[in-house]
């Protein structure tokens, strides 16, 4: 019997073809080897108390030997852990984030968990996006500084383990600096060097600690008997800063109590390149002591917050949430405020 002949394309495709890559290791393939069921196998990467010690490191070693990784979406399938938790920023361009972050990830990391940093750029729809996607893989989640309303993080809540950062909730666990104080130590600064009327440059409207500044000015002002004006809302970054200087030049006062030390470093900017001396002209105070607010011109005077503090914190907080699998809701954690003064403020003309 004659073979048919091949046609050319099949034949151009049998020279080109190359052979399928080898399977990665399974479970399976671990067991064999080390002559134990897969269950064992199983235990001694997702309790490996509950495995001889011996049998433990020896399926270690032969799963390393063979190439054999764990699956840790797999796992949680029948464990319930990924050893995920999410961390929710509004804008991790914003200096404010960073001490945060990694004072979160090293305190995640302590407890042998991961953490996923999620940047929403201001939107509250951007958040609530980013929870749809992530919550199905994290144990926990935390909020920095969140743009939803409590109705939105409620939800979440009842989905999984929650803090939220920079927020006072009754039902759900957050943690805050002491922002009352603060404010009031940079009023109590400004009336010190002799300044009788001070504008607030105000922050984002969804911001909760933005209304807690502004009460706490303008309390302070009705006590101390100051004038105390407020700008519209700003974005809370360098632009924003230099939006709200013609605002400022048109009023009076002497001091700006800026929403964030961005708006101040911004501010200062603008107000230099208008020709108005910093703090000669006005003085100018910023919130949370970011990178950067040291060295910008002049030296930023700031309320310092404990932002490395504030993330772990948040951290320990939640997984005392994520081990006991069951809300925990504790009074909201007060970190404290310093003042600290540098050359942004002086005494008033």
């Amino acid at each position: 019997m004659t073979t048919p002949p091949t046609r050319p394309e099949e034949d151009a495709a049998a020279a080109t073809s190359e052979p399928a890559p080898p399977s990665p290791p399974t479970i399976y393939d671990v067991a064999k080897a080390a002559g134990v069921a897969t269950s064992t196998v199983s235990r001694a990467f997702s309790r490996p108390g509950r495995v001889n010690a011996e049998t433990a490191a020896r399926v270690r070693r032969i799963a390393e030997e063979i190439g054999y990784r764990t699956n840790p979406m797999a796992r949680a399938l029948h464990t319930g852990r990924t050893s995920l938790l999410a961390l929710v920023v509004a804008d991790v361009t914003n200096p404010f984030f960073f001490e945060i972050i990694r004072g979160a990830e090293a305190a995640a990391a302590e407890k042998g968990y991961t953490m996923l940093v999620a940047d929403v750029q201001e939107s509250a729809e951007s958040e609530r996006l980013a929870l749809d996607r992530t919550l199905p893989l994290v144990e926990g989640l935390v909020l920095a500084t969140s743009r939803m309303s409590d109705s939105s993080i409620r939800v979440a809540a009842k989905q999984r383990p929650t803090v939220v950062l920079n927020r006072v909730m009754t039902d759900v666990t957050s943690v805050v600096t002491d922002n009352r104080r603060g404010t009031r130590a940079a009023v109590e600064h400004l009336v010190g060097l002799g300044h009788r009327s001070i504008t607030y440059v105000a922050g984002p409207e969804a911001s909760w600690v933005d209304g807690v500044r502004w009460r706490t000015l303008h309390e302070a002002g009705q006590e101390l008997g100051l004038r105390v004006r407020r700008t519209a809302p700003q974005a809370p970054t360098l632009d924003g800063g230099r939006s709200a200087a013609q605002a400022v030049l048109a009023t009076p006062s002497t001091a700006v109590v800026a929403y964030n030390d961005l708006l101040a470093i911004g501010l200062c900017q603008e107000l230099a390149a208008r020709g108005t001396d910093v703090p000669g002209d006005r003085s100018v105070v910023g919130f949370d002591d970011i990178f950067g607010a040291d060295f910008c011109s002049p030296p930023l005077t700031t309320v310092a917050a404990p932002l490395r503090a504030t993330g772990a914190h948040a951290v320990g907080l939640l997984l005392e949430q994520v081990g006991t699998r069951r809300p925990v809701v504790h009074r909201p954690a007060l970190l404290p405020a310093r003042l600290v003064v540098r050359r942004s403020t002086g005494p008033a003309r």
